[in-house]
């Protein structure tokens, strides 16, 4: 199963970028000028999860970096199209919330997957240095990306379940519906009154993720 054939999820515009961690009027420019088309469907405003992980690879290549000693110049758009048709090339199963592989992205635009089957290379080995594409990513710009297999200790992100939304671990108990309910002056013992499965643990990194998304829509707004 490729990436485009059905990587799930289902996130607006806005979503997506505070999740992938970059601007949303990057992600706009991008869609009208065919870098990265939504996969969901041909509506600019619906993105997949495989989506996130273009949108990162992109922004991540795009962007000059600080890799230990040595500054890397932003990668060149002619390789950073390439990496993302070997990015599609690859076959990858990202939906088991607690059996995610690794996505790992060389500052050259090499991409290489970790699974049950081992390191499985776009091309060579593995180099020194790298970044994996579902580790939480922070851009010079200052958004924060999220992990998006674990967002948090006791939450996770499944393609396939809750179209994608970050949820509480073995619950169907959406992130922003906590954080909706504490926003609205909800304690959080309340909470855990109100949903007695969810510790106050779990519901305190629910509002802590949400406020970090929310915080990457401002910077969005603010960039726009």
């Amino acid at each position: 199963m490729s990436l485009h054939e059905s990587d799930g999820g289902a996130y607006t515009a806005e979503r997506a970028s505070a999740l992938a961690g970059v601007p949303k009027s990057t992600v706009h420019y991008w869609a009208r000028n065919g870098i990265i088309a939504p996969s969901v469907s041909d509506d600019p405003r619906i993105w997949s999860y495989g989506d996130l992980l273009k949108l990162r690879l992109v922004y991540w290549l795009r962007q000059p970096k600080q890799i230990g000693d040595t500054t890397v110049r932003a990668t060149q758009m002619p390789e950073v199209i390439r990496a993302l048709s070997k990015l599609e090339e690859l076959e990858l199963d990202l939906f088991d919330a607690d059996g995610h592989p690794r996505v790992c992205l060389a500052e050259t635009g090499e991409i290489q997957i970790f699974d049950d089957q081992g390191w499985r290379a776009a091309g060579g080995q593995l180099p020194f240095d790298f970044v994996d594409l579902l580790d939480p990513f922070e851009a010079i710009s200052g958004f924060q990306g999220p992990d998006l297999r674990r967002p948090r200790p006791d939450l996770r992100i499944a393609p396939r379940k809750l179209s994608g939304a970050p949820h509480l671990r073995h619950t169907r108990l959406e992130t922003a519906a906590i954080a909706a309910l504490s926003r609205r002056g909800f304690s959080f013992e309340a909470l855990h009154e109100l949903y007695p499965f969810a510790t106050t643990r779990a519901l305190r990194q629910a509002v802590d993720l949400e406020d970090q998304l929310l915080t990457n829509e401002a910077k969005a707004a603010k960039a726009a």
